[in-house]
């Protein structure tokens, strides 16, 4: 997507006060509406698991079936807007999202909830990159619009994550799971009601078209990696399916480079990434998305199966992890004024990556303080990270390419997104069962209720946490403990991933980013990503 900045073929900026914080407001609602479900429908996984009789593959699908279209079409559809319009893409985005919420709110099976997720996903696809380009489009000036994205745009983000789970806690503790996708819903309508009358609209400054090869290629990659990741955790490894989608995956991106680095009109310039500073923000949003989303997978499933606790305390014990980058925006606001982006950036990752691997010290009946001041680190170490990255990338080019380093980075954080719940719940899955004979075996129960536990498990896979009081009545209590040892084994595990993962994002980051205050001159990144081609 280039940048949106005014040109004769689009429509004069509005410079009044008034209109500006009227476009950014409503910017703001729409990725805060986009970001609602991201958190909010997976602390409700449990009780969607009992109503629906889900597996845990079938709950890993509903969190990536939002995840993957968004991933797979946000680049497209910032291609989209620039041609027919960002504030027809941000409508037509409000419109879909709205469409999905309807199809869950009158979901009966997990098909049909897959399905509304899968279009609130393709809706926001539409209103991220467009929500991006109607704020570059009333404030050309590229440090002002990185300030308004780094702080406004990316602390509504946060409030969606936040406030998603707390709400549909308090929905789902007074009547049916379906209604959670309601809030969502009325919100989307009243912004899109608003936009209608307010937002004016604006096109690209440089002649466009569809890259439909780039495309096609890259909903392969992208849906053929993730499947493979999700089949191969139930059907094997060498399942000729799971086989199969990781050599599409792999053939497909192979591709989608070698067709993007061809086009005259690229979906992704792959030139961007000769910018050092800009590889490094987007390969570090793609790992710190990965381990943020996965290890709040991991843990409402923890919170959920093993403390049996209801959505709203889930919501309520999750709300550190993403709650501190709102209450901390001002203060990392500040903090970018008087410390170098890099450095804030490799704190936070460091914070963020020891937070992760604290986890390690919870066990089956750890208390809810004790949780909460690890989840708090946690929170605050992604806090101080996430302004950091988005500064970074939206600096490391020049003002035009401003919109495609956006929609690119965007890109790679829905991918990191998508596989933070596939890798997790394999983990979760692979080393419940594995660690499941041992605590068995130690527990006291009899040889034949080892059996009727063990085989529950495997047949039911974790989800089974939450009726092994229904199955084993006579030894609800040892079952029930050795169930949430293996459990929280697991959960040590993915703690160890998503630590380790983000403390690995912060050697990246030292690397390519540097904690140094970057040089003023832009020309380098200007030359290298300014294919003779790709004038503006």
């Amino acid at each position: 997507m280039p940048s949106p900045a005014s040109s004769p073929s689009s429509a004069p900026p509005d410079t009044g006060t008034r209109h500006i914080t009227a476009t950014i407001v409503l910017a703001c609602l729409g990725v805060f509406v986009s970001y609602l479900p991201v958190v909010g429908v997976s602390v409700a996984l449990p009780v969607m698991q009992q109503a629906l009789d889900a597996s845990t593959e079938g709950l890993q699908w509903i969190t990536d079936a939002f995840i993957l279209p968004t991933a797979a079409l946000l680049l497209t559809c910032g291609m989209v807007g620039d041609l027919f319009g960002r504030k027809k893409t941000y409508l037509a985005g409000l419109a879909l999202f709205c469409l999905g919420c309807l199809v869950c709110l009158t979901a009966g099976s997990v098909v049909q909830v897959c399905v509304g997720q899968a279009l609130t996903g393709v809706g926001t696809a539409a209103l991220l990159p467009s929500t991006l380009a109607l704020i570059g489009h009333v404030i050309p000036d590229p440090r002002a619009r990185a300030r308004a994205i780094a702080l406004l745009w990316t602390a509504a983000l946060g409030l969606g994550l936040t406030l998603g789970p707390v709400v549909n806690g308090l929905i789902v503790a007074h009547t049916s799971w379906r209604w959670i996708f309601l809030p969502s819903l009325v919100l989307a309508v009243v912004t899109a009601v608003i936009g209608a009358a307010v937002l004016t609209d604006s096109r690209s400054d440089r002649e466009r078209h569809l890259d439909v090869p780039g495309q096609l290629l890259a909903v392969v990659a992208v849906t053929g990696l993730v499947y493979g990741v999700i089949e191969g955790g139930s059907a094997g490894w060498s399942s000729a399916r799971v086989v199969v989608a990781f050599v599409a995956a792999a053939l497909a991106a192979t591709g989608f480079v070698l067709v993007e680095l061809r086009s005259s009109c690229p979906m992704l310039d792959m030139r961007l990434f000769r910018a050092r500073a800009f590889s490094g923000a987007a390969l570090v949003m793609a790992v710190t998305l990965f381990a943020q989303v996965g290890l709040v997978f991991a843990l409402s499933e923890y919170f959920g199966l093993v403390h049996h606790a209801a959505t709203l305390d889930i919501g309520i014990r999750l709300i550190a992890i993403n709650g501190f980058t709102v209450v901390l925006g001002p203060l990392v606001g500040r903090l970018m004024n008087r410390a170098t982006p890099g450095l804030l950036l490799v704190t936070g990752l460091v914070v963020g990556g020891i937070g992760a691997l604290l986890m390690n010290v919870f066990r089956a009946g750890t208390g809810t303080g004790e949780a909460a001041l690890v989840i708090g680190v946690l929170g605050i170490g992604i806090a101080l990270a996430m302004a950091p990255i988005t500064t970074i990338a939206m600096d490391a080019l020049p003002h035009r390419l401003g919109g495609t380093a956006a929609a690119a980075n965007s890109a790679l954080r829905q991918i990191g997104s998508a596989l933070g719940p596939a890798v997790f719940g394999v983990v979760l899955t692979h080393r419940t069962l594995a660690t499941l004979p041992g605590h068995l075996a130690s527990s006291g129960l009899s040889p034949a209720d080892q059996g009727q536990v063990s085989g529950l498990v495997s047949d039911v896979g974790i989800q089974a946490g939450a009726f092994l009081h229904l199955k084993t009545p006579a030894s609800t209590g040892q079952a029930q403990a050795a169930y949430g040892a293996s459990f929280t084994d697991a959960l040590h595990t993915c703690a160890l991933v998503g630590g380790i993962g983000m403390l690995g994002a912060a050697v990246i980051a030292v690397a390519l980013i540097g904690i140094r205050p970057a040089r003023a001159p832009q020309a380098a990144p200007e030359a290298a990503a300014h294919p003779a081609g790709a004038a503006s």
